[in-house]
């Protein structure tokens, strides 16, 4: 589990694309500190396992369904990435419940920029924007965020001073797409109401 509060902004360091899989090689000095083989990290919104470390650099690779729902396979050498770790039993909570569980992507629309913020406006499609509410949490390319406004098919967030410097959306362009997961929370919610409504009443475990 994660919970969307970046450690370091990685670089992609080399991209192996197979036929429907990639494996991706990517410099963060922090986060491998302590880390070994088979341990998760978060890139860019999406929980990968870590399958070597060499230095700084960690390999890890990602399978079809990955590329499928997320923005990885448009990663290239030089690419920056938002980096976490796994959260530690007892550590800090800073954000919210992240899986790295990518339900879909998005695409920012627009920038505002205020005095020391910009408000980004983002596109989602209906499916992943009937779980979004103003001020719910969402996550943005692995980035915990706080939704400010919510529409049919649009969300927009705040990114503070911290946020644009610390993280790869600072610099995301307009047109840029970008990996969107949904609270759990409200997945949960929604599969149960879908539930109810079409007659079929609670599990055997939600009734426990």
């Amino acid at each position: 589990m994660f919970t969307g509060i970046i450690e370091e902004r990685g670089t992609v360091e080399g991209v192996e694309h197979g036929a429907d899989s990639a494996v991706l090689r990517i410099r963060g000095p922090r986060v491998v500190d302590g880390t070994a083989a088979g341990d998760s990290i978060c890139v860019n919104g999406v929980c990968l396992t870590v399958t070597e470390v060499a230095g700084d650099v960690f390999g890890a690779d990602v399978m079809a369904e990955t590329l499928h729902r997320s923005a990885l396979g448009g990663l290239s050498a030089g690419s920056p990435v938002n980096l976490e770790r796994a959260m530690a039993a007892g550590g800090r909570f800073g954000g919210h419940v992240v899986q790295g569980h990518v339900d879909g992507t998005g695409t920012i629309r627009s920038r505002t920029p205020g005095d020391a913020w910009e408000v980004v406006r983002i596109d989602v499609p209906p499916a992943l924007a009937r779980f979004l509410v103003e001020k719910g949490s969402v996550t943005v390319d692995g980035v915990s965020l706080t939704v400010v406004d919510a529409g049919p098919d649009a969300f927009t967030v705040s990114l503070i001073p911290t946020t644009l410097t610390a993280t790869t959306l600072g610099e995301a362009p307009v047109g840029a797409p970008v990996n969107i997961e949904v609270d759990i929370l409200g997945k949960y919610v929604a599969s149960y109401l879908d539930r109810i409504g079409a007659g079929r009443g609670p599990s055997e475990g939600e009734r426990r």
